[in-house]
């Protein structure tokens, strides 16, 4: 097994089970390629169980009740089964739920893979009673070990140069299985002399990159975008737009996305950071692709080099908290219209200070209802445009404790 030496080794999880001779139902967790099955196929070996091996792609309740049924007869026998289920995720809950009661008598041990994250995408009963191992893509060090494996098995060197090998286990982008693919290809070629990447860029597809639009690579992606704007790191964010685009991501997506940034995380610090999102926005829709995604590159650009305020987002969320505590209090009587001789008898508007009259433009009154004692929602930071906003505020606040307000 090459690579995941983090839960391999002695120390790690699983190392540690093997050696206490006590293994527990698995749930096998990364991105394509990375030795899921070939773990499952040989923890079978280390424990002497039966290796049983499904996938949740092609097999329903009926298939499942007959792989159940030839478990028992074999733990009857004296035999213990390790069920291996291949994206086990696409299991629906009933089907999730048919696992338990031969997971709790011991008739199978489970061992399921996914490249989705199993918080979201399984029971919560399944996740109790098996313990998550979390595997990661190969480094380039890891695919070079595995090639020259593969040379060993071929008896012969790749026709390759340093740089169109190095090339080639970046093109496998840390799966294994496209890397011995690639190896495969590659081993078949008729070659006098070694081939150098130029040439081998011509001979073979790039593997497109890992990227599922409607799963964690996805939210992966896109909260590393809104960090590295958030971050305030130029280079970072273009370039997980870039890997966004590339993997086929919806650029409307994006660009609401990226509303959203300048919303949440620029705020008043910079008012035209959102006028900026929403030019660009506008700018792909008429340009469409690629044209218009140049627009949404220099708006994320734009984002992550403004200053940075989460002052109004912080108040509004306040505010909502407030509202929610406080959701019955009558504003103020003399904030209040008296369209009517009996909302006037009832005070309503009497002592009202209508602002514009006084001399400095401001009479400094409560706006809050009278039960209610003042808070104080929005702190605007000493950064961008809103250190002028900090000026007047404290100017108001000033000003209001001069005048009892």
């Amino acid at each position: 097994m090459i690579g995941q030496d983090r839960v391999l080794g002695s120390d790690g999880p699983l190392g540690s089970m093997l050696d206490a001779g006590s293994l527990s139902s698995l749930i096998l967790w990364g991105p394509p390629g990375v030795g899921k099955t070939t773990i499952a196929r040989l923890l079978a070996d280390e424990t002497d169980l039966s290796f049983v091996q499904i996938s949740a792609i092609f097999s329903g309740v009926p298939e499942l009740r007959k792989v159940f049924d030839a478990a028992k007869l074999r733990r009857q026998q004296g035999r213990g089964t390790l069920l291996f289920v291949d994206e086990i995720h696409r299991f629906n809950k009933a089907q999730q739920d048919s696992f338990l009661p031969h997971m709790e008598d011991g008739t199978i041990l489970l061992v399921g893979a996914t490249t989705e994250n199993p918080s979201f995408e399984l029971n919560a009963a399944v996740m109790s009673r098996a313990q998550v191992i979390v595997l990661e893509r190969l480094g380039l060090k890891d695919l070079e070990r595995l090639a020259q494996r593969a040379e060993q098995d071929l008896g012969r060197k790749l026709p390759l140069t340093a740089d169109a090998r190095e090339a080639l286990l970046e093109m496998a982008d840390g799966d294994g299985r496209a890397a011995l693919n690639l190896i495969e290809q590659v081993a078949a070629w008729k070659t006098t002399a070694p081939v150098d990447a130029q040439a081998m860029a011509t001979r073979l597809m790039r593997r497109a990159a890992k990227y599922d639009k409607s799963g964690d690579e996805h939210y992966n992606l896109i909260s590393a975008l809104h960090k590295s704007v958030r971050g305030s790191d130029p280079d970072a964010a273009v370039y997980w737009l870039g890997r966004m685009l590339e993997g086929g991501e919806d650029p409307r997506y994006l660009a609401r996305r990226i509303t959203r940034m300048a919303v949440e995380d620029i705020g008043l610090a910079d008012p035209a950071a959102q006028r900026h999102c929403l030019d660009a926005w506008a700018l792909y829709e008429r340009l469409g692709s690629p044209e218009g995604e140049l627009a949404l590159a220099q708006a994320v650009i734009y984002l992550a080099l403004a200053p940075k305020s989460n002052a109004g987002y912080v108040a509004y969320k306040a505010a909502r908290a407030e509202a929610r505590r406080t959701g019955s209090l009558m504003p103020p009587a003399h904030i209040l219209n008296a369209p009517t001789r009996m909302m006037k008898e009832q005070g309503y508007g009497a002592g009202y200070a209508y602002d514009h009259d006084a001399e400095d433009g401001f009479s400094g009154q409560n706006y809050f209802p009278d039960e209610m004692k003042r808070p104080v929602l929005y702190a605007p930071v000493e950064r961008g445009f809103e250190r002028e906003l900090k000026k007047r505020l404290d100017w108001f606040v000033s000003q209001r404790l001069k005048r009892g307000g």
